[in-house]
């Protein structure tokens, strides 16, 4: 019984802290560019070093 005097709040900091990670993030704009990761796999890397990109802002 006395251990849940130590684990509770433990736990309670850090679900907190991760709380504060995760709001940190958001701040910071890391979830911003859901669409680029998943276009960056199917493009070759040259055309990524070079900046290939037609007019449009479409990779050629």
């Amino acid at each position: 019984m006395n251990v849940l005097f130590v684990l509770i709040p433990a736990s309670l900091f850090l679900s907190g802290l991760g709380l504060c990670a995760f709001l940190w993030t958001v701040k910071n704009m890391q979830y911003d560019d859901t669409e680029g990761s998943s276009a960056r796999i199917l493009l070759d890397e040259e055309d990524l070093q070079h900046g290939n990109a037609d007019d449009t802002g479409q990779w050629s």
